[in-house]
């Protein structure tokens, strides 16, 4: 639900566009108007309005990176030797700092953090480790998983799925 109670309701045709330009965001009036069952006009509308109440974020471009560089993906958990609020922001601080760690989530359970770290090799995962290891952020242990192969990216929400209680067909 969103946070904003001045936030518009939603109907299936928000939820279309939204779905729709989660797809595509380059999709052009026309080509969204078709895939919602507006004229263009209306379904223009709607999406100014859903940018303006901060549903759509922003647009952006999905970059073939492998096409660029050789990359390494790891997911690290850590685990945190205190739990203090000033030891989180530390550690939360460093994490936004630095461009090579794509995603830091905190986590309830058996570890304290899981990150999605982007590098160039091995080694230079290492050297990253090394330095947070030597940065004094707190952490007493962390486990590295190296992706080997990515079987399923998902560059979306399931938006259907989520809004209806986890059944996409409602």
């Amino acid at each position: 639900m969103p946070s904003d109670a001045r936030a518009p309701k939603l109907d299936s045709i928000d939820l279309k566009i939204l779905a729709a330009l989660q797809r595509d965001g380059r999709m052009t009036k026309l080509a969204l108007a078709d895939a919602v069952g507006l004229s263009p006009s209306p379904a223009h509308e709607r999406v100014k309005r859903l940018e303006s109440a901060g549903y759509i974020k922003g647009y952006r471009a999905l970059i073939d990176v492998d096409r660029l560089v050789a990359t390494s993906l790891v997911f690290t958990e850590v685990t945190l030797g205190r739990h203090a609020a000033v030891d989180f922001d530390r550690f939360e601080g460093a994490m936004l700092a630095r461009p090579q760690i794509l995603s830091c989530y905190a986590i309830g359970g058996g570890v304290d953090y899981i990150l999605m770290i982007a590098v160039p090799s091995i080694a230079g995962y290492q050297a990253l480790v090394d330095e947070l290891l030597g940065a004094d952020l707190g952490i007493e242990k962390y486990f590295t998983y190296i992706v080997t192969k990515p079987v399923k990216v998902q560059d979306g929400w399931p938006l259907a799925a989520l809004m209806n209680g986890g059944d996409p067909t409602r």
